[in-house]
């Protein structure tokens, strides 16, 4: 998607501004231990040299100069991947709650009137905004193909916007250990064409189940590795 995209060039950036003075110091390193070695007569020996201004500006100019890039593309890339900040699309929003629970998610669909556990549909090349939080402790939600992770924290409402650009399905799970069933803290992100996704939450529906009080009250409890569900 774009955040991830986008996220991917900063890391990219940031390698090749660092490189640019890695590698040519570990080539110096190299060829000053050569040219300065005990058999070379033409290397020259100063005892008493202490101070050069060139140097001096060497030293600390270039490495001034890479931060102030890297503060740049840092600068730049934290203001334009804000979470929190809508998507540019000319397609509507899907909107999606997140609720992180111990140990399962459960997404909650309020346009279309269903709900999921572990298990996170999405229509291809469409926004989704996501308000989260958490029924328990501190949690992270991430789907590290789609980009950036966020906190969910009880009492708390954050937001997230990301887009798959492509179908497919990808991987989520919790960045945040949170107690004895966090391995099986994982869901599935299935990226559908949008006629699809339509279909398959008209079949939700019918899908039997109803959350309520009192099914969510038992969908609270602590269970780990929960088969992916409908309501």
């Amino acid at each position: 998607g774009p955040v991830s995209s986008a996220e991917k060039q900063i890391l990219i950036n940031s390698t090749a501004i660092m490189l640019a003075i890695i590698i040519p110091t570990m080539i110096a390193t190299v060829a000053f231990a050569w040219w300065f070695r005990r058999g070379n007569p033409k290397a020259e020996y100063r005892p008493d040299w202490e101070y050069s201004g060139a140097i001096e500006m060497v030293v600390w100019g270039i490495p001034i100069l890479t931060i102030m890039l890297l503060a740049g593309i840092t600068w730049i890339g934290s203001h334009d991947l804000e979470p929190s900040r809508p998507l540019k699309s000319n397609v509507r929003p899907l909107k999606v709650e997140v609720v992180s629970l111990d140990w399962k998610w459960l997404f909650i669909y309020p346009d279309q009137g269903i709900a999921t556990v572990n298990q996170l549909v999405v229509p291809a090349g469409t926004p989704v905004s996501y308000r989260l939080t958490s029924a328990t402790v501190w949690n992270v939600f991430w789907v590290p193909q789609m980009g950036s992770m966020i906190y969910t924290m009880p009492r708390m409402t954050t937001r997230l916007n990301l887009q798959a650009d492509r179908q497919g399905s990808f991987d989520g799970l919790s960045g945040h250990f949170s107690g004895d069933g966090f391995p099986g803290m994982q869901f599935k992100v299935q990226s559908v064409p949008r006629e699809q996704f339509a279909a398959w939450t008209q079949g939700a529906h019918g899908s039997g189940q109803v959350l309520d009080a009192r099914g969510y009250a038992e969908l609270s409890k602590p269970s780990s590795y929960v088969p992916p569900t409908t309501y």
